[in-house]
């Protein structure tokens, strides 16, 4: 499974480098490397490693990358990101204590899956202007328009698929996850807030450690202007810091 690492050329292969895996993998839309200011001056900077992982469900390889991810297969593009995180332990990049992930809209569907299926292998997570509750997604804002990616749910054969890995049906008491920082706006108008206000709700019940922040403006991009920009990236990478360092 294809990724990139970003990180200090002196960096040491010791599996102690707090590390954070950004992935997506949906609606054909390909992670390639760039420039970011942010990440550098508050991740890079203080010795943290950035790795973009390629999983199915993309289009980093043409139709066919996205088409093996869709529907009945989601699962694969959840497979290929804990693959992804399992080889950066094995290469000791990083390693579970200090393993963070994070994802925005689809790529919050995919850290929380994987947060529900896998927690022993982070210990920090943020899902951004999450997807969570699969159950109801295609009722809400825009759901309706992304049933060719994720299926109907009202259809109880694609329910029985989706319900294996739909985030807020499956995050239980009996389990320990990772601290998690959910972050959603008051108005988004893609992906409801109410995905992110329900899953932080039913945790705290359960009884996890989780984080909440919601802004009231910015549309699904979380945030409207520089300032706000400024401070929801500070929360997250202060977060990630505190978290896996």
């Amino acid at each position: 499974m294809p990724y990139f690492v970003v990180m200090n050329k002196n960096a040491k292969l010791d599996g102690k480098n707090p590390a954070v895996l950004y992935g997506y993998g949906g609606f054909e839309v390909s992670l390639k490397p760039f420039y970011s200011g942010v990440t550098g001056e508050a991740w890079l900077k203080h010795g943290g490693v950035y790795v973009l992982a390629n999983i199915r469900g993309g289009g980093e390889f043409g139709p066919r990358w996205h088409q093996a991810a869709l529907k009945e297969n989601r699962q694969r593009a959840f497979d290929d990101f804990i693959a992804v995180a399992q080889d950066l332990a094995k290469r000791k990049v990083s390693s579970p204590r200090h393993l963070g992930i994070m994802g925005g809209s689809n790529g919050g569907l995919l850290v929380g899956a994987v947060l529900t299926q896998r927690p022993d292998l982070f210990s920090a997570v943020v899902c951004q202007v999450p997807l969570l509750d699969m159950r109801r997604y295609s009722r809400l804002l825009a759901g309706a328009s992304w049933m060719g990616e994720y299926g109907d749910p009202d259809d109880p054969a694609q329910w029985a698929y989706i319900s294996k890995y739909s985030p807020y049906q499956n995050v239980s008491k009996d389990k320990h996850y990772p601290r998690t920082l959910f972050t959603t706006s008051t108005r988004d108008d893609r992906v409801h807030p109410g995905h992110a206000r329900k899953m932080v709700a039913r945790m705290k019940e359960q009884g996890h450690d989780v984080l909440y922040w919601e802004n009231t403006e910015g549309g699904h991009a979380g945030a409207a202007n520089n300032d706000q920009q400024a401070q929801m990236w500070a929360l997250t990478y202060t977060f990630l810091l505190n978290q896996l360092k």
